[in-house]
């Protein structure tokens, strides 16, 4: 069923048994971005395509328990992860089922899996990332 789910928006992550968000790189300046981006900002050098690391930890993160947008769970967890290896901070849904996991420069691992609708209304894909210790699932 899930292989039928379109991605919350295309061009962002890849699905399947590896999920990866996929970001940009300047060949000339080395720093990476997510999402994609076409020229650096700081050096104006078009930038590539890059398959970014699938391991952060918490920088922060919030547990919202009003009506949430795009029929996600209710209460839903939202914050940042520091990506170090790739040196970004990116904005992120937590795991829905762990949020007393949940805990400030706890590791997290990515994982794409249905998760509230698009602007279109229809189920579909989103990226989120879940506690490492025992959230492999």
């Amino acid at each position: 069923m899930d292989s039928e789910l379109k991605p919350v928006m295309e061009g962002i992550f890849e699905a399947g048994p590896s999920p990866r968000l996929i970001g940009a790189i300047c060949p000339k300046c080395s720093r990476k971005f997510f999402p994609k981006r076409m020229v650096c900002p700081y050096c104006l050098e078009e930038l590539r395509e890059t398959k970014l690391s699938t391991e952060g930890k918490i920088y922060t993160y919030s547990v919202l328990r009003t009506r949430a947008p795009y029929s996600l769970p209710q209460p839903y967890p939202d914050g940042y992860v520091d990506i170090e290896e790739d040196g970004l901070r990116i904005h992120s849904p937590f795991d829905p089922e762990k949020i007393s996991d949940l805990e400030i420069g706890k590791p997290v691992t990515l994982r794409v899996g249905p998760m509230g609708v698009g602007n279109d209304g229809e189920p579909c894909l989103r990226y989120y990332f879940t506690t490492k210790d025992g959230g492999d699932q």
